[in-house]
């Protein structure tokens, strides 16, 4: 058996594995690259190798950056099947729909400057027909059930705890008469978050490629921060200023509604109108609300056993127009806006930041993590000026980080992630879906801890298990 790291190697987008197996050649995740335009487009239209030769896919979660190129997968010729989850399908069906619609949009923006610049027009990387005919190539296989996917290869998806339908991915390989354990861990989540269940760790491996967002940090305790949230919501409502709070419209969000939810509740947070803008949010809150079964017990314990909607409450509006949308400028503090992308890349956060950060009553509250060159990351860090649409603003507001929210492991949960697996038995550790801040850190706690060959490969670069 064979490795090839693509995307998702040394950084956190991009995602893309390729492995060889028995004479199979089977893809784990096919992510957008996401950053600068100018950076990624080529990137992300071209791979680095023939989909067409591509046997199988298999998808851990639905977050673009592990999921959003499969359309142009299936357009550069890849006509396997793609394995994940039934609520990963669910989740791709609106996700890449809303991807393929963002990039037709950017792509005509783009064009009437190329216009102007007697340049010739560019085509988006796929486009909703795409993502339908990709579709059509997806298989939903439920938690622990093993599959044999080929001779020798048989595939078992484990709750990951990241995001509903997050996978781990054990595949059983029997190769050249040797039996493998081979794992991926896709994205990891907390032990300790609401809504998701706990993760599921793989064991008993030979070798295992794991995320490595968070390998250099610790969050903060999970009983301290219901607590930090109510007293900033207080603060907002004091100050009669908004609160922005870029989320990813997959997780995130359901995540803070139902904190919300929970803190209103007890009435620990005031009566302020609470707005979710993002019409891919939307459509994935109806998602969760079909996907009970991945609720963990006190999501049923508070809300489902009551009979209450864990994503809806009477402060609580979902925004759907563009009309809508506009008129929360209008709309005075105090209030909470919830919109996305998380990274501030772009959707409608974009407009909510412009209108918002020059006002020193306001807060824009990030609460997960943002690459290196994207908006989010230039504001988290202290820039004084950015620039959005092309304009530049200052930023007189207060900015905050609250890193509980995010749904990734930290350094102590990565670690405690390979509790079940013999240092003697596990050989070979490949980490991935971090920058070098990131990785090596927790590289380092890894050997220390004894285990052997924890690697951080570059792209393109391949390993023999």
């Amino acid at each position: 058996m064979k490795i090839q790291f693509i995307g998702g190697a040394r950084s956190v987008t991009g995602s893309q594995h390729l492995l060889f197996i028995n004479g199979k050649k089977i893809l784990l995740e096919c992510g957008l690259f996401q950053g600068h335009r100018k950076d990624t487009y080529e990137k992300n239209k071209n791979f680095i190798f023939n989909p067409a030769e591509i046997d199988a896919m298999i998808l851990s979660h639905a977050h673009i950056d592990h999921s959003g190129n499969i359309p142009n997968l299936v357009k550069s010729g890849f006509d396997g099947s793609i394995y994940a989850t039934a609520a990963t399908v669910d989740l791709c069906q609106i996700m890449l729909r809303d991807s393929a619609h963002l990039q037709e949009r950017d792509i005509h923006w783009v064009n009437k400057k190329r216009k102007k610049k007697k340049q010739e027009p560019v085509e988006p990387i796929y486009t909703i027909e795409d993502v339908e005919q990709a579709m059509t190539r997806f298989i939903g296989v439920q938690y622990n059930r093993r599959l044999e996917i080929y001779p020798g290869i048989a595939l078992t998806f484990r709750d990951a705890g990241h995001i509903l339908g997050s996978a781990g991915i054990l595949l059983e390989i029997e190769e050249n008469g040797r039996k493998i354990r081979f794992g991926f861990s896709g994205d990891i989540g907390r032990p300790v978050m609401p809504v998701i269940r706990t993760p599921d760790k793989l064991r008993d491996l030979d070798a295992v490629i794991m995320e490595s967002t968070y390998g250099n940090r610790l969050h903060s305790k999970a009983e301290d921060v219901e607590e930090a949230l109510a007293i900033i919501v207080r603060q907002c409502a004091k100050d009669r200023g908004k609160i922005i709070i870029p989320a990813f419209a997959v997780g995130r969000t359901q995540l803070l509604v139902y904190m919300l939810h929970k803190l209103f509740d007890q009435n620990r947070i005031p009566q302020i109108p609470i707005y979710v803008d993002s019409p891919l949010a939307v459509n994935a809150t109806n998602v969760f609300r079909a996907h009970p079964e991945c609720f963990d017990r006190e999501t049923y314990r508070v809300f489902i056993k009551n009979g209450e909607d864990p994503f809806g409450f009477e402060r609580l509006t979902y925004i759907h127009t563009v009309d809508e949308s506009k008129a929360l400028n209008k709309t005075p503090g105090p209030a909470i806006i919830i919109s996305a992308s998380g990274m501030a890349e772009g959707g409608r956060i974009l407009h909510h930041l412009a209108n918002n950060v020059g006002d020193p009553k306001n807060l824009v509250l990030f609460v997960g993590y943002a690459a290196q060159n994207t908006l989010a990351r230039r504001i988290m860090d202290g820039e004084k000026e950015v620039n959005i649409f092309g304009e530049r603003n200052v930023i007189k507001c207060k900015v905050k980080k609250m890193d509980y929210f995010s749904a990734h492991a930290d350094q102590g949960e990565l670690i405690d992630y390979l509790r079940l697996n013999l240092k003697e038995k596990l050989k070979n550790i490949f980490l991935v879906h971090g920058e070098q801040e990131q990785a090596l850190p927790l590289r380092e706690k890894l050997v220390k801890k004894g285990y052997r060959n924890v690697h951080f490969p570059v792209p393109g670069e391949k390993f023999e298990i």
